[in-house]
């Protein structure tokens, strides 16, 4: 049986793209069938939940009654993977909260997979971020994300910096998120669809739609490199034994 596995998705910082990853994350769980329930925690309005309003709900994570909502159903729940896409903010609060409950302590004992997701921003307070996020995380997955969907520079990193930030966690992985063309990435926006559905030309009933087949292949090429980030970062194995690596091919 496989355990349940936890996916953090954050940053202190606001306007570093949380919301972009956590919907690619559910678009490849979704690709490899594996079932997925998400929790936009931008209460009272989520935007996580905008896209994928079938396995999303809206929570205040710093709400006692709605972490239990989260994290009591994890053995109960029909999907064994749940997405938190954590509003900025909210990530040093929310591993506390994780601490006090004992969560973290059950994912050090093999008990639930946990990893961390944390969206870096351009600057070196992003960086400071992650030596106060680690302290957080126990044994969790930690993946540091370079998210270029804002255009973001990074101008303020040189790499010795980075590395002496990087270097503080044992263990950590890193990933990059391309730049999506801004036409593309806009009209994505005004469909209000998983970039999934986009792709395949679907609305958000699921009927066919009239998109643009040039913003389709974009958004396509793009998020064939994000899923080859994830691919190289053997993301579903952290929830299944197996997986059917051909199935990378519905986005690229």
């Amino acid at each position: 049986m496989v355990r349940p596995a936890v996916i953090l998705v954050g940053a202190d910082k606001g306007g570093v793209g949380k919301t972009t990853v956590a919907r690619t994350l559910l678009d490849y769980f979704g690709a490899h069938q594996t079932p997925t329930r998400a929790f936009d925690t931008e209460a009272p309005r989520g935007t996580l939940k905008r896209f994928h309003p079938d396995v999303t709900e809206v929570v205040d994570v710093t709400s006692v009654p709605d972490q239990m909502k989260i994290f009591d159903t994890l053995g109960s729940a029909d999907a064994k993977v749940t997405i938190i896409d954590v509003r900025a903010g909210l990530l040093s609060p929310t591993l506390q909260a994780l601490n006090d409950i004992g969560f973290i302590e059950s994912a050090k004992k093999g008990q639930i997979t946990f990893a961390v997701f944390h969206i870096l921003g351009p600057s070196i307070a992003s960086l400071e971020e992650i030596a106060e996020t680690a302290r957080g995380i126990g044994d969790a997955n930690y993946v540091l994300v370079k998210n270029f969907i804002n255009n973001t520079t990074f101008f303020d990193w040189d790499p010795a910096t980075y590395n002496s930030y990087f270097r503080q966690i044992k263990g950590a992985s890193e990933i990059t998120i391309p730049k999506l063309n801004e036409m593309a990435c806009e009209q994505v926006e005004v469909a209000s669809v998983p970039f999934m559905s986009f792709v395949g030309n679907k609305n958000a009933q699921g009927s066919p739609a009239n998109y643009s087949f040039v913003l389709r292949g974009y958004v396509r090429h793009w998020l064939g490199q994000v899923w080859g980030e994830f691919d190289r970062l053997k993301v579903v194995d952290l929830v299944a034994p197996k997986t059917d690596n051909s199935i990378r091919q519905a986005a690229g």
